[in-house]
């Protein structure tokens, strides 16, 4: 996973994703699990985030590769200033499973 800061566009350019929504992934408790660049360095390094899904993502591609968004995050690196962040849906892990 890389971590997609929660604004990505400015208002002179077009999105590079479609948006949607997803219910079943509303209100839903996640850990979310990837990396990014270290600042100033060519290294990268682990991030952790736990919190409550939205249900809102984003596809890029014309092979969609989503993005879910994880809010009220109640786990988050010490630097990371964000309140919410956008997690690829395969580095996410449902913590609110039931066996329906």
């Amino acid at each position: 996973m890389i971590v997609l800061p929660v604004k990505m566009t400015t208002e002179d350019t077009a999105p590079p994703y479609k948006s949607g929504f997803n219910p079943d992934y509303q209100r839903k408790r996640a850990e979310c699990e990837g990396g990014a660049q270290i600042a100033e360095t060519k290294y990268a390094g682990r991030q952790f985030f736990a919190g409550t899904l939205t249900g809102s993502y984003r596809d890029f591609g014309n092979y969609p590769w989503r993005w879910y968004l994880l809010a009220d995050l109640t786990e988050k690196p010490e630097t990371y200033a964000q309140e919410a962040v956008w997690c690829d849906e395969e580095s996410l892990t449902l913590l609110d499973v039931t066996g329906d």
